[in-house]
């Protein structure tokens, strides 16, 4: 049975990409960092897949929490073959970059750049070993052509370099059979995190091409499409799921959310 270490998988995004995994026969690692109500609800509520299922706290800004993440995946199911980095700090109030204060700029790199690092460096031997591994980062509109993002300068510039780094991992690991993906989730908000897609089609949404919100499932559904081994043709790719937004020349970006 494969292994997926997913961050931030106990809620939003995160959750539907655990339940996708937990419903396709892997085992997972799931990491919190701080709701332990929401953990015990979820682990009666997914209580049939206890002997697949763990979850670890830690905040993926510190690398010894990373260490502890990846140390108890492997001990615990004995292999790591997909890491699902849905982690990512994000400092919601609209802000320029010379009113950032010093440790908001730290944690926006940190977490959503720093973090795949170290999580990359501790799994990718384990990978090697397997010669089979999915790395899946997550973006946003358009981070793969660099843009300005007016009030989001760190958590812009902390992603726009993730995609130079997932891009790097999928070159240098694709001969160990290491694929490395960036999905770009476009703008799921709300309880639309945690939908699925049949909830998704009966709401309409005039400023999304397709006509309907995104959902939680539409980018675990994409995630988990990166992961199968048949699809090791995609690597360094950087994907959207985003109804059509991403090519419909709109100016105009949300404030988004991942975890």
């Amino acid at each position: 049975m494969k292994h997926a270490i997913i961050t931030a998988g106990s809620k939003g995004l995160g959750r539907k990409v655990t339940e996708h995994f937990l419903k396709n026969n892997c085992s997972v690692t799931v990491n919190y960092l701080s709701d332990v109500k929401r953990v015990e609800a979820l682990k009666e509520e997914w209580k049939t897949y206890n002997d697949k299922l763990q979850f670890v706290q830690g905040d993926v800004t510190k690398k010894e929490d990373i260490v502890k993440i990846v140390k108890q995946a492997k001990e615990k199911f004995g292999r790591i073959d997909y890491l699902i980095n849905n982690a990512g700090p994000y400092v919601f109030e609209e802000k320029k970059l010379v009113d950032y204060e010093d440790d908001e700029w730290y944690k926006m790199l940190e977490g959503n750049l720093s973090s795949v690092f170290h999580f990359s460096k501790l799994v990718i031997p384990i990978m090697r070993e397997q010669q089979f591994g999915r790395i899946i980062t997550y973006g946003f509109q358009d981070a793969e052509h660099c843009p300005a993002w007016l009030h989001r300068s760190a958590f812009g510039a902390a992603k726009v370099g993730l995609v130079s780094l997932t891009r790097s991992i999928a070159t240098e690991e694709a001969k160990n059979g290491i694929t490395a993906n960036m999905v770009s989730p476009g703008d799921i908000t709300g309880k639309m995190k945690e939908a699925d897609i049949d909830t998704a089609r009966t709401i309409e949404d005039t400023t999304t091409p397709v006509g309907r919100p995104g959902s939680g499932e539409d980018l675990a559904r994409l995630i988990g499409f990166l992961c199968e081994e048949d699809s090791d043709m995609i690597t360094g790719s950087v994907v959207s799921a985003a109804g059509g937004v991403h090519v419909a020349n709109q100016n105009k970006r949300k404030t988004l959310s991942y975890n």
